[in-house]
C-alpha cells in the first residue's frame, strides 16, 4: 500500500522525459527538413507568394524549345543575336538586325561570347544584301523553314530577336518594340551569370 501512494522516483522520471524531449526534436528535425518541401510545393500548385517582379524585359522562354523548333539549322557554340523575318525583311526586320549587332558591339570585352544572325523565309532584296555584305560582314544568315517557325510560334508574322545560348536553347524573345538598353542588360545578365559559350 506504501508502494502505490510514493511518486515514482527521479531516476524512473528522467527515461520518460528524455523519450519525450528526444520525440521533440525529431519533430523538430523532420519540420526543418520537409516543412520546406511541403511548403514550395503548396507555393507552386496554389500560386501564392510567387514573386511578381522579374529582372528581364523579354519573353522568357522555358520549354526546352531550340533553334531547330524556329526552323532554323544552325551550329552556333556562343550565344546568339537572331532575328527572324518570317515574311520578307522590311524596316522592323532591318532595325532588329541593326540592333543585333550593336548590342554585340556593346558588349565590349564580352563581344566575342556572342553572334548576330537572321533567318529569313524570303530572300532578302538584292539592295539590302548588298547591305549586308557591305556594312554587316559578321553576320550569318540562314533560311527559315516557315511551316516549323509556324508551329513554334503560331500566327507571328512580325519580326522578332531571339537570344539562344550556346547549346542552342531559346532563351528570350523579342518583338520589333525592344528598347536597346534593355536588350544589353539582358544580355549582360545572361552572360555574368552563364560559365557556357
Amino acid at each position: 500500500m506504501g508502494a502505490a501512494m510514493n511518486p515514482p522516483s527521479m531516476s524512473e522520471a528522467k527515461p520518460a522525459l528524455n523519450r519525450r524531449k528526444g520525440r521533440l526534436q525529431l519533430l523538430l528535425i523532420l519540420l526543418g527538413v520537409i516543412g520546406p518541401m511541403i511548403l514550395a510545393t503548396g507555393m507552386y500548385k496554389l500560386q501564392f507568394w510567387v514573386p511578381e517582379g522579374r529582372s528581364y524585359h523579354g519573353e522568357l522562354i522555358g520549354n526546352g524549345q531550340t533553334r531547330a523548333d524556329l526552323g532554323v539549322k544552325a551550329e552556333e557554340e556562343r550565344w546568339q543575336l537572331l532575328v527572324t523575318a518570317p515574311k520578307d525583311c522590311a524596316v522592323d526586320c532591318q532595325q532588329l538586325v541593326y540592333l543585333a549587332r550593336q548590342i554585340q558591339i556593346g558588349l565590349g570585352r564580352d563581344a566575342g561570347r556572342a553572334s548576330h544572325a537572321i533567318a529569313a523565309a524570303q530572300p532578302l532584296s538584292s539592295e539590302y544584301e548588298a547591305k549586308l555584305t557591305r556594312e554587316y560582314p559578321q553576320l550569318q544568315r540562314y533560311p527559315l523553314d516557315l511551316a516549323t517557325f509556324s508551329k513554334t510560334t503560331g500566327d507571328k508574322a512580325e519580326p522578332q530577336l531571339w537570344i539562344i545560348d550556346p547549346h542552342g536553347n531559346l532563351v528570350l524573345r523579342y518583338d520589333p518594340s525592344v528598347k536597346g538598353k534593355d536588350l544589353l542588360n539582358d544580355l549582360r545578365h545572361l552572360l555574368k551569370l552563364s560559365n557556357i559559350g
